[in-house]
């Protein structure tokens, strides 16, 4: 991006000694390796982020109260997909190529390609403007979070839904699955502990691969119901170019990343008793 901090805190009449001095501050004209080592350092010893350049205020003073609501909103978006997606998807793949399969799918289709923004400003004319049920913005109440959460449910569910139909097609395909019904296994008992099970596996990735992006919030949607979470933080830390705030927020990403990918890889061992990695990291 053109321009740098300095630039952001400061008026254009101000001279390039003046900027030059701020810089050096703010620490800007230090080499980038020292500046990172430097941000690391006061990280791990001190536990300190560092200060926002444009709130003049600690990071984690701006983000520790901002993230509880986007964990609020898109937990809940995650949660409702998976109610929503999980039977819907199950049941396309039983019934597959009948009307359910194809409205669906079709459906799905559409919901995917409608932007979330779109459904968002549409739900406020309809729900909020016109209806007066829900109110247009804010955070303090449950209600506030009705509309975004049921438009970024929207906008996600429709992958999910195609992906559970295709995984759930996959093993009904199976040898253990037809063997099971062919000792006359009750098909509900074969479809829950058997087909849905491992069908599950790779919605679990999904759930878990998901979850670091909770703390990074819907951008878009948190910024068109005015709630003012991690999303609209980062973006509007990257407009300004307010560096410790989006390193702050790249490093919590991470971080998170790499322990969601250790307890998917967990959950997904539990659920296929085929996959077992021993401690040699051999297969067993």
């Amino acid at each position: 991006m053109p321009g740098n901090p300095v630039d952001m805190v400061v008026d254009r009449k101000v001279s390039e000694e003046k900027k030059e001095q701020i810089a050096h501050e703010m620490g800007y004209d230090r080499p980038l390796v020292e500046q990172y080592v430097d941000w690391m350092k006061n990280i791990l010893v001190d536990h300190n982020f560092g200060k926002s350049t444009r709130y003049k205020t600690p990071v984690w003073d701006l983000m520790k109260n901002r993230i509880p609501l986007s964990l609020a909103l898109c937990g809940l978006s995650l949660l409702l997909e998976m109610i929503v997606a999980l039977p819907i998807g199950l049941l396309c793949a039983i019934k597959k190529d009948t009307f359910f399969d194809r409205f669906t799918v079709n459906f799905s289709l559409l919901l995917t390609a409608v932007p979330t923004f779109w459904l968002s400003v549409l739900f406020i004319i309809i729900f909020s403007v016109k209806l007066k049920w829900l109110p247009i913005s804010g955070y303090e109440k449950p209600e506030n979070f009705i509309l975004p959460v049921v438009s970024l449910t929207l906008g996600s569910v429709a992958g999910t839904i195609r992906l559970i139909k295709a995984e759930v097609l996959e093993v009904l395909n199976e040898k253990f699955v037809t063997t099971a019904l062919a000792k006359g296994v009750p098909r509900k008992t074969v479809m829950v502990k058997h087909v849905l099970r491992n069908a599950l596996i790779m919605v679990t990735v999904l759930v878990f691969m998901s979850i670091p992006w909770l703390i990074s919030g819907a951008v878009v949607t948190e910024n068109i119901f005015g709630i003012p979470g991690m999303g609209n933080l980062l973006l509007n830390s990257i407009i300004v170019q307010d560096f410790p705030v989006v390193q702050a927020c790249v490093l919590l990403i991470a971080i998170l990343t790499v322990i969601c990918n250790i307890i998917s890889d967990l959950v997904v061992g539990m659920l296929d008793p085929r996959i077992r990695v021993s401690l040699n990291g051999g297969d067993r």
